[in-house]
């Protein structure tokens, strides 16, 4: 009888031995499938950050409207010509994570590919993920083309005038304090003067 007790003593320590064995094991495969999960996890972090905030873009620069303040126009044959004043409203749309801190620059405007004025933009800075709006005073006037060597006659005759604005903005992308890398933005706008409504009309921007 003592024998038996013993023996089943001896079967109940085993089993026990084998279900703490058991128990330790599954216990380690969900530490290791928790540091898996986890590693996993910071690795898709880590990804997502490189491609979303450390993705540092070129940000736009861009004519978004203009307001005619004064105007004035002869489509004489022997010496056309036009002459007038504008408020330009121009953006600078950030699509980082950290600010633009951008230079002083000048925009052209031009008529068949020669200069007719140019507007003043003072150095700033546009916020992260947001667009610095900015107001121009510009003024045009035709005296640097050669009527005989262009269409500006015909086109005052038609009652539209294409315009197109160019320039190049240099700064700075500031992330977290400790980034600095250098960005510019390019200008590269068209827009046609309505003559006889005397505003600009279908800004586009590349």
């Amino acid at each position: 009888m003592a024998e038996q007790n013993y023996q089943q003593k001896k079967i109940d320590m085993e089993s026990d031995a084998e279900l703490s064995k058991e128990l330790k094991r599954k216990k380690r495969m969900k530490l290791m499938a928790y540091f898996a999960a986890f590693a996993i996890f910071q690795t898709i972090v880590i990804l997502v950050f490189s491609l979303t905030v450390m993705r540092i873009k070129n940000p736009k620069f861009r004519v978004r409207s203009i307001t005619v303040e004064d105007l004035t126009f002869t489509s004489t044959p022997n010496s056309p010509s036009f002459k007038m004043s504008f408020n330009a409203e121009v953006g600078v749309k950030n699509t980082n994570f950290g600010h633009f801190k951008f230079e002083n620059t000048t925009i052209s405007f031009d008529y068949g590919g020669v200069q007719v004025g140019e507007a003043f933009v003072a150095k700033g800075r546009a916020k992260a993920r947001s667009t610095k709006k900015m107001t121009v005073i510009v003024e045009l006037n035709s005296n640097n083309i050669i009527p005989a060597n262009s269409n500006l006659g015909s086109d005052i005759s038609s009652g539209f005038l294409t315009l197109t604005s160019h320039s190049k903005l240099n700064g700075k992308v500031h992330l977290m304090k400790i980034i600095k890398k250098k960005k510019s933005a390019q200008m590269d706008c068209t827009m046609t003067l309505n003559l006889e409504s005397r505003a600009i009309q279908d800004i586009n921007c590349k």
